[in-house]
């Protein structure tokens, strides 16, 4: 008899140290959420390198017990590099080495349109303080509608580290629909006339601006808005590998080793900031729905921009364009190449789309800094 009992309190201390005897319905509905969240990475392919280990790191998050934030091992340190601002920078520094600032250095014009798609960006913050968030709350929602994943959890963590999951999957979640979110709003805000137009080829640009742009952008930015010259000069630094000619190693790991790396620790941490106790509450809600207007108005601010510049250019800039102007790069420009096909075929917009698309990341990284001087 005392062999059962002691089997029996056995039993109930291994139920009792399970995850099992502290699972709850909020647990259970945020695995289903992260199940769904795969399901959209792996199967339908949305943005998959970034919502696949979001979605994992979500599953993680919701099994009771496991302690990976409290006690020191792989989950706490990157968790560590989220919370401390480290891999955001970084993911910067890949996106650099990857990014081609020629159609911006080119026509230096559509650097406007980069900061007209900014104004979704101040929509949603106004959205939500009319809703009820405090101003760094709104400030971190409203970068939502840069499209700028890094940006956005970089902002997060320093203004309101609480809604960290709900603003990541929400500007993740946009940016893998930017296919089906803007043509529809691009068709609305302009006429068929607008959307054929042809525009020139692009100059050539030279060596020596292609190497003085990021080191004067860094310069001229980070003396302007301080908070932000850790994420804008590590873009500037990645770009700066990539055009000197001379740092070819350098490049290729920054924009492929590194970034991948530091990818899936920066979404699977942050998808493991989703616990039920911080995500299911009202507010996600409304952050995703924030997060909609954000991108749209952004969308519409770069073409009706667009639409200004293609009236004072006398038809030489097709509209189009001005929807990369959101950073969702390279697909809010390649939204653009499509639609501008359907309207004309042959009208080959990619290149140019790029000059704004470009000029977004810098124009979503200059809000975030305004707002992090403003705010914080």
């Amino acid at each position: 008899m005392e062999l059962f009992n002691a089997f029996i309190v056995s039993l109930q201390s291994v139920w009792t140290g399970s995850g099992f005897s502290a699972f709850t319905m909020g647990h259970a509905i945020m695995i289903a959420v992260g199940l769904v969240l795969l399901y959209m990475a792996f199967v339908k392919e949305f943005e998959p390198l970034l919502l696949g280990p979001i979605a994992f790191g979500c599953i993680l998050a919701n099994f009771p017990g496991t302690g990976f934030l409290e006690e020191p091992g792989l989950m706490q340190a990157i968790h560590y590099g989220i919370a401390n601002e480290i891999f955001p920078p970084l993911i910067f520094l890949g996106i650099g080495a990857m990014t081609d600032f020629g159609p911006l250095l080119a026509r230096p014009s559509v650097l406007l349109l980069g900061a007209a798609a900014q104004i979704g960006v101040f929509v949603a913050l106004v959205g939500a303080m009319l809703l009820g968030f405090n101003v760094q709350e709104a400030g971190a929602i409203g970068i939502i509608g840069g499209a700028d994943g890094p940006t956005a959890i970089y902002l997060s963590i320093q203004m309101a580290p609480h809604l960290l999951g709900a603003i990541a999957v929400a500007a993740y979640s946009y940016m893998s629909l930017v296919p089906l979110i803007q043509p529809p709003i691009m068709k609305l805000l302009t006429s068929q006339k607008e959307r054929e137009v042809q525009m020139d080829q692009l100059r050539p640009v030279t060596k020596f601006e292609r190497v003085m742009f990021p080191i004067v952008a860094t310069i001229l930015i980070s003396l302007l808005l301080p908070p932000i010259a850790a994420l804008l000069g590590m873009l500037m630094l990645g770009n700066l590998f990539r055009e000197s000619g001379v740092t070819d190693r350098l490049s290729d790991t920054a924009q492929n080793s590194l970034c991948n790396i530091v990818t899936i620790f920066l979404a699977t941490g942050t998808g493991m900031t989703m616990s039920a106790e911080s995500f299911l509450v009202p507010q996600t809600l409304l952050i995703i729905c924030l997060g909609l207007v954000a991108f749209a108005a952004g969308t519409a601010g770069g073409v009706l921009f667009g639409k200004i510049m293609c009236r004072l250019s006398g038809w030489k800039i097709n509209p189009l364009i001005g929807s990369a102007g959101v950073s969702a790069v390279p697909m809010a420009a390649r939204v653009s190449q499509m639609v501008g096909m359907k309207a004309k075929p042959g009208n080959y917009l990619l290149m140019h789309a790029m000059g704004p698309n470009v000029a977004g990341v810098i124009g979503t990284a200059v809000a975030a800094g305004t707002m992090l001087a403003m705010l914080k």
